[in-house]
């Protein structure tokens, strides 16, 4: 029986990434923030990708009381019928390493992994620079203020933007110590955590006053280690606003002018999953 050629066969690697990020972009009204039209082929083959993921391993950063990340070897070798067989078997929590949290993880009703909108996970992005209040202060929370200064230096943050936070805190991955403030496990670990987050009030104002899609940081939680009632997660989840967290170093990211795609492992009645995020660029960045 001969198989009929689909689009995506027919179609070279660049020519099928770009067909479906077309798609994608269309999807989520991205606009192609990065300066190209949507359909400008040379431009997205000519464009910058930069990887925001941490790689999944046995020195994955989970939460202090999560099961550390296991990739277990099932098959690996020659087969009888004379070809090469590999297969391995993956445990891991839902919120361990680069991952999305879904609306329902603190929402009680809301959104499922597998129920997010697209368009939530595709768009322009922004990055918010505060690594020199994180390297002062590990307990620091980014506030309405440091986003009023970022549009003061470079513009309003537009509505329906993924806005990432840079704290700096991705350079120390994946020592736990320097990420965590800990190297604890257990439930008394969760009382030693210190590291940056962002303030409830500021994300209240991200979400009336910006109307974002989305909020990701290069730390463990978007609330700060010391949150006791996490009401950061409660203020974004509960407006279907999906968080990333324990994204790669941000650095390279220019603080406008990008977009993102963030697609996770589609799970059906997920709390969240492991995530591969990317930042796109024109090429003249």
């Amino acid at each position: 029986m001969v198989k009929k050629p689909t689009i995506s066969s027919r179609l070279s690697v660049p020519h099928q990434i770009f067909a479906w990020f077309a798609v994608l972009c269309m999807l989520a009204g991205a606009g192609c923030a990065a300066g190209y039209s949507r359909l400008d082929r040379h431009a997205w083959e000519q464009s910058r990708f930069i990887d925001l993921t941490h790689s999944f391993g046995a020195d994955t950063i989970v939460w202090p009381t999560e099961q550390d990340f296991r990739l277990v070897l099932q098959q690996a070798g020659e087969t009888p019928g004379g070809y090469y067989y590999a297969s391995n078997r993956l445990e891991m929590a839902e919120h361990g390493g680069t991952h999305i949290d879904a609306p329902i993880h603190f929402s009680k009703g809301g959104q499922t992994l597998d129920r997010v909108p697209i368009e939530h996970l595709v768009g322009a992005g922004v990055r918010i620079d505060v690594t020199a209040q994180c390297a002062r202060d590990r307990d620091y929370l980014v506030t309405i203020q440091d986003f009023e200064q970022w549009e003061t230096a470079h513009g309003r943050i537009p509505s329906r933007t993924i806005v990432l936070l840079d704290t700096g805190f991705a350079q120390s991955w994946p020592s736990r110590l320097r990420y965590m403030g800990t190297e604890q496990r257990g439930p008394e670990a969760v009382r030693a955590l210190h590291f940056p987050g962002l303030h409830p009030e500021a994300a209240t104002w991200l979400v009336r006053e910006r109307q974002v899609k989305a909020v990701g940081i290069d730390t463990a939680s978007i609330d700060y280690g010391q949150s006791s009632n996490f009401e950061t997660h409660v203020t974004l989840l509960s407006r279907n606003v999906p968080v990333f967290e324990n994204l790669s170093d941000l650095g390279d990211l220019p603080y406008r002018g990008f977009d993102v795609i963030a697609l996770p492992m589609k799970i059906a009645g997920g709390t969240g999953g492991p995530l591969r995020i990317i930042a796109v660029l024109s090429p003249s960045r």
